[in-house]
């Protein structure tokens, strides 16, 4: 097998990492990878920080490994391996009537990420988080693989749900779909006036998926003003295609200075009339709006970004506006700025989800923005919330101890599946996750 030396980073390219990596095609490939011990395995790296990356050490890209094995269009379960893209699955399968049950917000995520994060969607509300759907999935471990279900060996499956690949490689999973009218979104887009609107129409909301894009640069009255977005699934009509775009380069400073972003948000809020609309989108512009541009990560420029993503149970609505506050005034706010409304799923025990409401907004790596960000996760803290592992680049692992009460059932699983902490990341590494010390 080889191995190519390079520098590699996540999708907020702050954080980086230099190693080998390989990417085997084929199982005898992987495990003549894995001949010397298990190692570290990701897929396309669309984690924002650290928790796919191994500074000084060897990393296994699964991304090759992406084969569909089986469908059973009785059940509509799907077996995939661990490589395979969401957003591929979707293609595939929306035509004949299917899609996966929780859909991240880029159809690049890989199957195996997905369940290492214990992805959710712009359903969670509804149908919980991704590993909810997972009926059964293969690991390989030290002695060899294993198969796990949530109904034969519940405390390792949850200790892998969200888990960030350290009970072992994911190698295959099978995954339930859910029916669907079509391959088209009937989306109905609203503006929001201020953040108390914002949240009641999130709560109301009734549509199978929902999400609101935020002004995270308005203050005043305006705080909290944004699109709400609701979507259903159809058939027989013709959407408007939208072509794609790449960011050939890294943007300059400027391009995300505080009058630019201000300047875009506007015009932004104002592209649906105030009347609203109902609009039709192919199924991949509603789910994944941001992978028509490709690596549109290199608008923040070569230093890279941050995202802030927390959410907080909902009766501590009132600290997550105060954050939101914090961001307004700070003038640090990218355009991307989403607020959720979330259910109570959740499938493992680091799993992100819990019921409440969700805020990431992203910044361009500075140091004020990284001391916004330590302020924001205390005041997530303080709030009863938590912050996402698959956004997260700068938290520290008494922050991580603090907001997931099941840390010390997830360890003891961990300990059991991998007790040389072959399968250790940066992430793991900076957060502690691993050790009570």
């Amino acid at each position: 097998m080889t191995w190519n030396s390079t520098t590699y980073s996540g999708w907020g390219r702050a954080l980086k990492a230099k190693g080998e990596i390989a990417r085997p095609e084929r199982q005898g490939a992987l495990e003549a990878c894995l001949s010397d011990g298990l190692l570290p395995a990701c897929g396309m790296r669309r984690s924002y920080g650290d928790a796919a990356l191994n500074d000084g050490g060897r990393l296994i890209d699964m991304t090759r490994l992406d084969r569909m094995l089986g469908f059973d269009p009785e059940t509509g379960i799907l077996e995939v391996e661990a490589g395979a893209r969401i957003g591929d699955i979707a293609a595939a399968f929306a035509p004949r009537g299917w899609l996966p049950a929780v859909m991240p917000g880029t159809g690049l995520a890989t199957v195996g990420g997905c369940i290492a994060q214990d992805v959710h969607g712009k359903n969670h509300h509804h149908i919980g988080s991704f590993c909810q759907h997972v009926v059964a999935l293969r690991l390989r471990q030290a002695k060899g693989t294993v198969a796990v279900s949530p109904d034969k060996t519940p405390d390792l499956f949850r200790a892998t749900a969200g888990g960030l690949g350290q009970t072992g490689i994911i190698l295959s999973a099978r995954i339930r779909l859910i029916p669907c009218k079509g391959d088209v979104m009937v989306v109905t887009e609203r503006r929001i006036e201020d953040w108390d609107q914002h949240l009641a129409l999130l709560d109301a909301s009734t549509a199978t998926y929902t999400v609101g894009w935020i002004d995270a640069t308005a203050t005043g009255a305006a705080l909290g003003r944004g699109i709400l977005e609701e979507g259903e699934t159809g058939a027989g009509l013709v959407p408007k295609r939208v072509s794609t775009r790449r960011v050939p380069l890294d943007a300059p400073a400027f391009a995300l200075s505080g009058p630019v972003v201000r300047a875009f948000n506007a015009a932004y809020y104002r592209r649906v009339p105030a009347r609203g609309r109902t609009v039709v989108k192919p199924i991949a512009d509603f789910f994944f709006p941001l992978d028509k541009i490709h690596d549109w990560n290199r608008l923040y420029g070569k230093r890279g970004f941050h995202q802030f993503q927390c959410v907080v149970p909902l009766a501590a609505a009132p600290a997550l506006r105060q954050m939101l506050e914090s961001v307004a005034a700070s003038g640090l706010a990218s355009p991307l700025a989403v607020l959720k409304r979330m259910g109570p799923g959740r499938a493992g025990f680091l799993s992100f989800p819990m019921e409440g409401y969700t805020l990431a907004v992203d910044f361009p790596n500075r140091d004020e923005a990284r001391a916004l960000i330590a302020r924001l996760q205390a005041m997530t803290a303080a709030a009863g919330g938590r912050i996402y592992f698959a956004k997260d680049s700068l938290a520290r692992g008494t922050d991580a101890a603090a907001m997931y009460p099941e840390l010390a059932d997830w360890r003891a699983q961990v300990a059991k599946a991998d007790p040389g902490r072959r399968l250790a990341t940066d992430m793991v590494r900076r957060l502690n996750l691993r050790s009570e010390a």
